[in-house]
């Protein structure tokens, strides 16, 4: 399993990482990787339990899409998820090697012609449990944000 991590600006005055950047090969279980991030981030934060499970949710599902979607599940392939926090936000960026793909039009999964589908949920999910979706780089990167608004967080 073929892992980097690069630490950006890796503490700030209260010891707590704010910037994180990991770069992975393109296989399912390196899904963990991202699992393992995001519990540390919960974790510094003291997430409320809902709020963890959406970032779980909407974060491995885009990792799950870069992987299978955007790499085609090609192993040489990598993707790389980082983690910032913002002004009283957090974000997470995921990119893969890709030839992205169309985001402005991808079905509808309660469509009743999609609801027996299997698959077509994650940008779904993605878009109805972050603040703020964003594509870019025509679709072979999202960056998810998690508003702390309500939340007290140092």
């Amino acid at each position: 399993m073929s892992i980097s991590t690069t630490l950006t600006n890796p503490k700030n005055a209260h010891g707590m990482i704010t910037d994180q950047t990991l770069k992975f090969a393109s296989r399912y279980e390196n899904l963990a990787i991202a699992e393992k991030l995001i519990n540390d981030v919960s974790e510094q934060f003291s997430l409320p339990e809902d709020y963890y499970g959406n970032i779980l949710v909407a974060v491995t599902e885009a990792v799950n899409n870069a992987i299978q979607h955007g790499n085609k599940s090609n192993p040489d392939k990598s993707i790389e998820l980082s983690f910032s926090k913002g002004d009283n936000k957090l974000n997470f960026a995921i990119k893969d090697e890709g030839e992205g793909f169309d985001y402005e039009n991808v079905p509808d999964p309660t469509d009743p012609a999609n609801i027996e589908k299997i698959n077509g949920r994650g940008v779904f999910l993605m878009r109805h449990l972050a603040d703020h979706v964003e594509f870019a780089d025509q679709g072979k990167s999202v960056t998810l944000e998690f508003k702390l608004d309500n939340l007290i967080v140092d």
